[in-house]
C-alpha cells in the first residue's frame, strides 16, 4: 500500500515500486468534445457523457470540425468513438492533440493493442473497451490525471530551465569581470549584486548586461 498522496507504479527490476506524488484534479461536470465518425453512436456517446454529469459543449465527425470546435469551445477534455475505421480516428486524436489543452481518451468497440500503441504516439491519454458508464468515467479521471501530472512536470522542467541559464548567464558575466579586474569569483559576484541595488535592478540583468558588453563594473560605478 502506497504512502497518503502518492501512487505507486512496478519498476522493471524484480520487487521495485517506484513511488510518484500525484496531483488532484477535477474529473467531474468537464467540459467535453465528443468526436465519432458515426454520428448516431455520436448522439449515444453525448447522452452518455450527459448522465456522467458532464457537458458535452461540442460534437465532431471530421477534422475540419474538430478544429473549429477545439477552436471555439477550449475543451477539458476529448473523446473519441473508435468503430472501424483506424485511420480517421487517429487523425482525430492527433489534430485535438495538437490544439487541444486538455488529454483525449478513446473508446472502443473491441480490444486493440496496435490501435492503442499507435494512438498513445499520437497523444492519447487512455483507452477503455467499454460502454459501461463507470468504466468510461474511469477512464476520464486516468486520464485527467496523467494530463495534470504531465503538466507539472513540464512546467518543472521549465524553470529548471529557466534557472541552469539564469545561473549560466551570472557565471559567464562573473569570468569577464574576473578577466577584466582581475578580481576573484566572490568579488565579481558582489559587485555585481551591489550594482543591481543600487540601480533597482536584478542581478540576471546587471549580468546580461556585463555579457553584452554594455558594462564593465568598477568598485563604485560602470565602467562602459
Amino acid at each position: 500500500m502506497g504512502r497518503r498522496g502518492e501512487h505507486a507504479e512496478r519498476g522493471s527490476g524484480p520487487g521495485l515500486t517506484i513511488y510518484y506524488r500525484t496531483v488532484k484534479t477535477p474529473a467531474e461536470g468537464l467540459r467535453i468534445l465528443a468526436a465519432d465518425e458515426d454520428e448516431a453512436a455520436l448522439q449515444r456517446t453525448s447522452v452518455m457523457l450527459d448522465r456522467l454529469g458532464h457537458d458535452v459543449t461540442a460534437t465532431a465527425v471530421d477534422l475540419a470540425q474538430v478544429t473549429e470546435a477545439v477552436a471555439r469551445e477550449d475543451p477539458e477534455l476529448s473523446v473519441v468513438v473508435v468503430h472501424h475505421d483506424d485511420d480517421h480516428a487517429l487523425d482525430l486524436i492527433e489534430e485535438i492533440s495538437a490544439f487541444a489543452a486538455g488529454p483525449v481518451i478513446a473508446l472502443l468497440s473491441e480490444d486493440h493493442p496496435d490501435f492503442v500503441r499507435r494512438a498513445a504516439e499520437r497523444g492519447l491519454y487512455a483507452a477503455v473497451r467499454s460502454n459501461d458508464p463507470k468504466a468510461v468515467q474511469d477512464a476520464i479521471e486516468v486520464a485527467m490525471q496523467r494530463h495534470a501530472e504531465t503538466s507539472q512536470l513540464s512546467q518543472q522542467v521549465v524553470r529548471l530551465e529557466s534557472a541552469l541559464e539564469r545561473r549560466a548567464l551570472i557565471e559567464r558575466a562573473k569570468g569577464i569581470l574576473m578577466e577584466r579586474h582581475g578580481i576573484g569569483d566572490r568579488s565579481a559576484f558582489d559587485r555585481m549584486r551591489a550594482h543591481a541595488r543600487s540601480n533597482n535592478r536584478t542581478v540576471v540583468d546587471v549580468a546580461a548586461a556585463v555579457t553584452d558588453g554594455h558594462a564593465l563594473l568598477t568598485d563604485g560605478a560602470r565602467d562602459e
